[in-house]
Parts: C-alpha cells; structure tokens; sequence
C-alpha cells in the first residue's frame, strides 16, 4: 500500500513514533514501592493540534499488548494501521480536525518507553529482573510527565480500554483537576482471583521455558519464545467469547477431512491460537509480559483507598463507563461497581452496556453504537468544558 492509498483511506497517513526523556540523576521518579527510577524515556505518538487553550488533549492508553502507535502507519511498507486506527482521524470519534490525539507507551514496555530491556545506566547491561516492579499508577505519574512536557493545560479526557481503562481510572482519582472527562472501556477497579490466576499461568510458561535464563536471555542468541507464546495463547482465549470462537471456528479442521490421530493441529482454532502466539512473540519481549502483567494484578482501588466509594470521593470530571455483554474477563457487573460508587459520591457518570459477540476484545473491533457515544460524549465535553 502507498502513501496516497493510505492517506485516500481516512487513515491519519504517515506517523512518527517521538521519545522524551525525563528523571536524570539526582532527580530520579520515586515509584509506589519506594525504588527510584532514571533516566526514563517515554515513547509516544501525537495527531491532531494543540489548540491555543492547550485544553482539547485526549490521552489514549493503551492495553497489555499495545503501544503508542495507535492509528496511522510508520511507513509506506507497513501492512497494518495503529491498534485503534478505526477511531483516531478526521471525522472520526477521535477527531483530529477537533481534538489533539496523545497515545504513549507504558513504563515497563517494550515498545521504546523504558522498561526490563532498556540498559541499566548503573551496570551499562540491560535491567532485566533488576529493572523494578512498577504499577498502573507508576505508569501514570510518567504520563503525566510526558502531558506537562507537551504544555497541556488540561486534559480533555483520558480514555482506555482493559488496562488502558485502569489507566483511565488513576487518571482522575490521582490528578483530578487536570482531566475534565474520563471513559474507562471494558474494564474493572481490581483484578479479580480469575484474572490473577490467568496470569500467573502466563508467566509459569515464560519461567518454564529452558531459554528465560532467569531473566538474563537478553545476554544470548535466543529467548524463551515458547513460554511467551504460550502465555499469549492462554491469555488470547480469555479476550475472545464462547459464541465468538463458536461462530469463527467451531470444531471444524484445518486442511484435512479426518483426524490425523497425532499431536498436530487438527482443528483451526487450534492453528489461530498458534499463529496468535507466533505473531506476537515478533513485537513483545518476555520480561515485559512479566511485568506489566503484575502490574495489572496489582492494581486495587478497593485496597488502595479503603473502599471504591472512597477511592471516588474527589475526583472532579465527567465519566463514560462503556462493558460488552460478551465480555467474561472483566464483566458488566465489575463496571457497574465503579458506576455504584461513582453516584453514592454524586459524580456525574453515564453508563452502557453494549451488545457484542466478540467478548472482552469488542472495544477493539468496530461497533456502531460505540463510536457514536464517544463521538457523542466527547463532543459534549469539548463544546461545554466550563460547565464540569
């Protein structure tokens, strides 16, 4: 595909991924465990302009396995656009023309911002497990560097889905005067015991994986591959729904009429799983799945503030909580408790439930009613931001 052709798409077109770098030496950022961090660079992407208020930004934040590349391409020869790219761009529910589009890369990623890869300034080698746990409201604070550093005033809202949604929600408990909305997607205040286990799968298969080398694989000619695609394997099923892989595959073969009574990939969902897991080893490091999937674990408004109702009790924008009917990771019921403790502290917060077979990945796909509510919230924020 050309560069006309991906313009003539209604794609952003072209992007450059930018870096910033903050937290030299002796001014290092203090995480949540008490451990300081520096230098770190954050890897982000930008669409749309800063107007002269500096108060039209929206924050994207991305999921597990995303990155700041979330719409548009790198290059001409790219095959695939952004994550999101369906949303971000003229006329669409992130729209360019009106709103200036920021998506960055979380602390502890793979994809540029510094993470368990990244070289240890102190030892010249690359952190590995010494690089130290961080969490969604590490994640954050780092954000925040990075909004300042672009010379936002406010943010417009502060959007995401799973883990971008966690984001999200840190976002307006911890600076609740710098964003005027947020629209938490598809996800939940804390991890539940399922999820918890989900990853804790995911990460035995990296540890079993002869290649993980405690870690230290970065100092060889090989990596624990296997247990990475295992994990995404694992992790992949819990994203999609029953109907969804009913509907897709159900029990049909894969290039065969019969069994062939061997441990080969009889059935194609079988061959998705694989080609799922093979795919993604190409773009993700192992010790990052490690540590942003503890991350996710980590994460408990509850704990953290005492209760919800607490954890809620100043924050200070509008609210847009968006769940899938299909979606059994992080369900409707998880985010009609974040709605619930929104309204017993008087919050303004709507709320919807949208149908879809395609399970907790729906907020990835395109759906009508979905766009048009955050096209139509997002513009009711922007034409009324005195009024929060």
């Amino acid at each position: 595909m050309n560069k006309e052709t991906k313009n003539n798409s209604n794609s952003v077109g072209l992007v450059e991924r930018q870096y910033f770098s903050f937290a030299e030496s002796p001014n290092e950022m203090v995480l949540e465990n008490g451990e300081r961090l520096g230098p770190i660079t954050i890897a982000y992407e930008t669409y749309g302009k800063l107007n002269t208020n500096a108060d039209n930004a929206i924050l994207i934040t991305h999921a597990l396995s995303g990155d700041a590349h979330v719409a548009g391409y790198h290059s001409e020869n790219d095959d695939k656009p952004g994550w999101w790219d369906f949303m971000v761009g003229s006329g669409k529910p992130f729209d360019t023309d009106k709103y200036f589009i920021i998506c960055s890369n979380v602390l502890g990623g793979c994809m540029g911002t510094t993470g368990p890869g990244s070289i240890n300034p102190k030892s010249g080698e690359p952190y590995n497990l010494n690089f130290p746990v961080v969490t969604i409201g590490d994640m954050v604070k780092a954000q925040k560097q990075l909004i300042d550093h672009l010379g936002v005033k406010r943010l417009m809202s502060a959007i995401g889905g799973s883990m971008g949604g966690m984001q999200a929600l840190e976002w307006a408990i911890e600076y609740p005067e710098m964003v005027a909305s947020v629209i938490p997607i598809a996800t939940t205040s804390r991890l539940g015991a399922q999820g918890i286990a989900f990853n804790e799968v995911g990460r035995q298969a990296i540890f079993a994986d002869a290649n993980w080398k405690k870690g230290n694989y970065l100092n060889h000619d090989c990596n624990p591959a296997h247990g990475l695609v295992v994990a995404r394997m694992l992790a992949h099923i819990t994203y999609l729904s029953e109907e969804s892989m009913h509907k897709k595959f159900g029990r049909r073969l894969r290039d065969r009429e019969r069994y062939g009574y061997d441990f080969s990939s009889d059935f194609e969902v079988e061959s998705y799983l694989r080609y799922q897991g093979e795919s993604f080893i190409q773009r993700f490091d192992a010790n990052t799945y490690l540590y942003i999937t503890k991350a996710i674990d980590y994460f408990d408004l509850n704990r953290d503030y005492g209760s919800l109702e607490n954890a809620f009790k100043n924050v200070n924008c509008k609210f847009l909580v968006i769940s899938f009917t299909s979606d059994w990771l992080f369900t409707t019921a998880q985010s009609k408790e974040i709605v619930k403790a929104l309204k017993i502290n008087r919050k303004h917060v709507s709320f919807c439930e949208i149908p879809s077979k395609y399970g907790h990945d729906s907020f990835l796909l395109r759906n009508e009613d979905m766009e048009q509510m955050l096209e139509s919230f997002l513009s009711h924020v922007y034409d009324k931001p005195k009024k929060l």
